[in-house]
């Protein structure tokens, strides 16, 4: 059975649902049928949310499934989460930093100072 696409891989735009048939009995039901927001995540985003799930949400049983850190679950989590529109922006730029501060792409004062300016820019 073929993948369900979210947006058009000619254009990529989003897509549209036109039916639905049952295979046992095949009845069809025709319209037009919109696609929720986990249709959007990509198939890794799947797999990681997956395997979140089997394992009932602890995120340090994910990070030593895909052999990476916590902290980089933890962001991979948020990205998805963002991805859903479950995420507030702040906490998902939080995990940003906190990738980068992990990585050594920015050193500890660095990353204090981007988590004050962005609670200076927040209300």
């Amino acid at each position: 059975m073929r993948q369900f696409f979210s947006k058009c891989p000619v254009c990529g735009n989003c897509t549209t649902v036109t039916s639905y048939k049952c295979k046992s009995c095949g009845t069809e039901i025709r319209g037009e049928f919109e696609p929720n927001e986990f249709n959007n995540l990509s198939k890794e985003d799947l797999e990681f949310l997956r395997t979140y799930l089997r394992n009932r949400g602890n995120l340090t049983k994910v990070a030593e499934r895909f052999k990476i850190s916590y902290p980089t679950a933890h962001s991979y989590f948020n990205r998805v989460l963002a991805k859903l529109g479950y995420l507030q922006s702040e906490s998902f730029h939080y995990a940003e930093i906190l990738e980068k501060l992990e990585k050594d792409q920015i050193d500890f004062s660095t990353a204090l100072s981007l988590i004050k300016e962005e609670k200076e820019v927040k209300p």
